[in-house]
């Protein structure tokens, strides 16, 4: 391999790393400073909510559209003209000046985000090898990861600092220095084959439901995302409330527990093939019932462990899952992926739905009963619907959790 090639590959490495960053950055960003907004608005937590709730519809109802157009379409089009257009509404977030106009951009912000991560896990599977592949997965899951947590860090801090609209604001900047940075250093696909059309890419879409792994795949999406954004948005109630009293900053370094993920990613390929995917998926799920268990517990460093145990398992569950769909799917991966992001994001809406209904009746104890009571349909589903030998495949993890 020469030094060109081997540039080649470090650059574009570089860029699915940045994407990921530059996504999740902007899409839980609110999360630590929900309570701040809630007594701004003078909107109750189920209310204020929504703008975590409608970012995450609005991701639902595009997904499985992009990633029919992509097919036509080519995937670093779409990619980087995504990544520009993400600024806008970012910035209009940062000047609302009521909660209407808040849930609307974030809206907004939901729309164009599918074309950047549902899109981008495509481009990986189709331009790398499989063992590759996992490794370019694994620096995309990382910058994911990473984004997730630097957008909450960023908001939560800078709220305290000098305001929340500041925060919003340094997003944008971060948004549009990735989107300069990826339309340079990420290549054109080499390896991609145009769909016929976006009907014939349609057909594609419709077939992908005819497959019951998929369908129980995008079942246990649902569920995961359900269960992160009903903890991590409550938690945040949770612990700005008497006797823990934290401020925005402590709550945004909270989702310091998101980098667990970043650190297991790479070995869910050997975990997967060493133990069975079944059977470790099970064992992953039971884990997390345990850490949001443990969130009950009074002490907060006991908390914020059983935060860490469930956003490790989450993540892990999320890569595992949407690494079953690039295996499974046998042609439109894109749009097979897009119906695992609908799905996903799906969840999310209800999770923020149920797990307001669930806090306002009766606090955190609910939102975690609420919580293991998914993970056990997850277990089930994992347990009994998926197949029982599969190839390994790459494991991969195209979707930050919230």
């Amino acid at each position: 391999m020469n030094a060109a090639h081997r540039s080649t590959i470090s650059a574009r490495q570089l860029a699915v790393g940045l994407i990921g960053y530059c996504a999740f950055i902007n899409l839980y960003a609110p999360q630590s400073i929900l309570p701040l907004l809630s007594h701004e608005f003078g909107a109750s937590a189920a209310e204020v909510s929504t703008i975590i709730t409608v970012s995450t519809l609005a991701v639902a109802l595009t997904a499985p559209f992009t990633g029919a157009i992509a097919d036509v379409l080519g995937r670093k089009r779409v990619i980087v003209a995504a990544m520009f257009v993400i600024v806008v509404p970012t910035l209009m977030v940062g000047m609302a000046t009521s909660l209407s106009a808040l849930i609307f951009w974030r809206a907004v912000q939901g729309l164009v985000l599918p074309p950047i991560f549902a899109v981008t896990v495509a481009y990986i599977g189709d331009e790398w090898p499989p063992r590759e592949a996992t490794t370019a997965a694994g620096i995309y899951s990382s910058g994911a990861s990473l984004g997730g947590f630097s957008g909450r860090l960023v908001t939560g801090f800078l709220a305290d600092l000098i305001g929340w609209r500041a925060g919003f604001n340094a997003l944008a900047v971060i948004a549009f220095a990735g989107a300069i940075a990826v339309a340079f250093l990420l290549p054109h696909e080499r390896r991609f084959v145009r769909s016929e059309g976006l009907l014939a890419s349609g057909r594609q879409m419709l077939a992908h439901f005819r497959n019951g792994q998929l369908v129980a795949t995008y079942a246990v999406g649902f569920g995961v995302l359900f269960n992160f954004i009903c903890t991590f948005t409550y938690v945040s109630f949770h612990l700005a409330a008497p006797p823990y009293n934290l401020s925005s900053s402590a709550l945004g370094a909270i989702f310091v527990v998101y980098l667990v993920g970043s650190v297991l990613t790479p070995w869910i390929g050997w975990a997967v093939t060493r133990f069975g995917r079944r059977h470790f998926m099970v064992w992953v799920i039971a884990l997390w019932v345990a850490g949001i268990a443990l969130t009950l517990a009074p002490p907060l460093p006991l908390i914020i462990l059983g935060l860490a145990v469930s956003a490790g398992c989450g993540l892990i569950c999320q890569a595992i899952s949407t690494g079953y769909v690039t295996i499974t799917a046998k042609a439109g991966r894109s749009s097979a992926v897009g119906l695992y992001v609908t799905s996903f994001y799906i969840g999310g809406s209800f999770g923020a739905a149920l797990g307001g209904l669930s806090w306002t009746l009766a606090g955190w104890p609910a939102c975690v009963a609420l919580v293991v009571a998914m993970l056990l349909v997850m277990a089930g589903i994992v347990y009994f619907a998926w197949a029982r030998r599969v190839p390994a495949g790459p494991a991969m993890a195209p979707i930050e959790p919230a």
